[in-house]
């Protein structure tokens, strides 16, 4: 039987809540200093940079890959940025081949999330000012349906060649990249960023568009140029 703590959360899960929130987590003796590189944290990448330090809050992003994809194609396009940014990068794996709320509603895959962030912030500091949410594709869709519907927690959206949006609320005032390719056959941009670009300037929403010549990719133009949207970190 569910606890009335479990039935909460689960409830929030459906509506694509995340309660995770960063903690203040003291520097730790060098004896026990906070495992870096490659890890797997509440059954999820995660990616902390050989740079990190108790005493210097870092960014954090969460990277969702597109449709078929794996935790490893979402973290390979993005870890070059770990260690310059001084950025945790959380690489979930959909429950099934894409994001539940793109076949049947929120669920499984906004429980792994939260359950991973509340693993990474229990152990981690990170700096609440700079926590983000990404993705390409299927992943890029989910970034822009979860950071809108979490906006208090996530300040940055970065949604490279998205397909649309379906956050069931607005919640606070993040920042977002869109990038998209005019070649792109696979999401064409005359019905998908071209118009969601649009739907969500006239909501007033902070929006950075970047069109490119090419097909469903991101360039590493567009990374640069999402990044350059994140809150620098402190020296």
């Amino acid at each position: 039987m569910l606890t009335l703590d479990e039935v909460v959360v689960a409830a929030g899960h459906t509506a694509g809540e995340l309660r995770a929130r960063p903690q203040q987590v003291k520097p730790s003796p060098s004896a026990d200093r906070p495992r870096t590189g490659d890890l797997c944290l509440a059954g999820v990448r995660v990616h902390v940079p050989a740079t990190y330090r108790a005493d210097r809050p870092a960014g954090l992003l969460v990277m969702l890959h597109g449709a078929g994809g794996d935790a490893e194609q979402a973290l390979w396009l993005v870890k070059q940025f770990a260690a310059d940014e001084n950025l945790v990068i959380v690489a979930p794996k959909s429950d099934d081949t894409t994001w539940d709320a793109l076949r049947v509603g929120f669920g499984p895959d906004v429980a792994l999330i939260d359950d991973a962030l509340a693993a990474v912030f229990a152990s981690y500091a990170i700096d609440p000012k700079r926590i983000a949410i990404g993705g390409f594709s299927d992943g890029a869709s989910y970034a822009l349906t979860l950071g809108l519907a979490n906006g208090h927690l996530f300040r940055t959206i970065l949604a490279f060649s998205p397909g649309f949006e379906a956050a069931p609320r607005s919640d606070g005032d993040p920042r977002i990249f869109i990038s998209h390719g005019t070649d792109d056959r696979v999401l064409p941009i005359q019905r998908t960023s071209r118009r969601l670009v649009s739907a969500l300037e006239q909501r007033h929403c902070d929006v950075t568009y970047y069109e490119f010549s090419g097909g469903h990719l991101v360039p590493a133009e567009a990374l640069r140029r999402g990044f350059a949207l994140l809150p620098r970190a402190q020296a």
